[in-house]
């Protein structure tokens, strides 16, 4: 019988001091590094130029693109980010000008 109590007593104190600690705080400029490096490593996106703001969660993406399917992928990309609320897409898509 004392064996068994005492292996509950051990089990509990292991419980007690191997609790999961809080996972770390997200801020603004945690999720704009990692949106940054999300879009810099990206194949499609990594080579634009693009600026990222975040403010309470909200990622705003602004810059231009050649082609909307280029715009919807930096916003696909950002939202993927831990910590991203919303994506305010305000890239440009600015058509190239034949013979230029």
């Amino acid at each position: 019988m004392h064996k068994i109590l005492a292996a509950f007593l051990a089990l509990f104190l292991m419980q007690a001091v191997c609790t999961p600690k809080d996972p770390p705080v997200v801020t603004d400029d945690t999720i704009s590094d990692a949106v940054r490096v999300k879009l810099a490593s990206d194949q499609m996106v990594g080579v634009l130029d693009l600026k990222v703001d975040v403010k309470q969660g909200v990622v705003t993406l602004a810059g231009s693109v050649e082609a909307k399917s280029l715009k919807s992928r930096a916003e696909h990309v950002a939202k993927k980010v831990k910590g991203v609320k919303q994506v305010v897409n305000n890239i440009e898509i600015k058509t190239r000008a034949f013979g230029k």
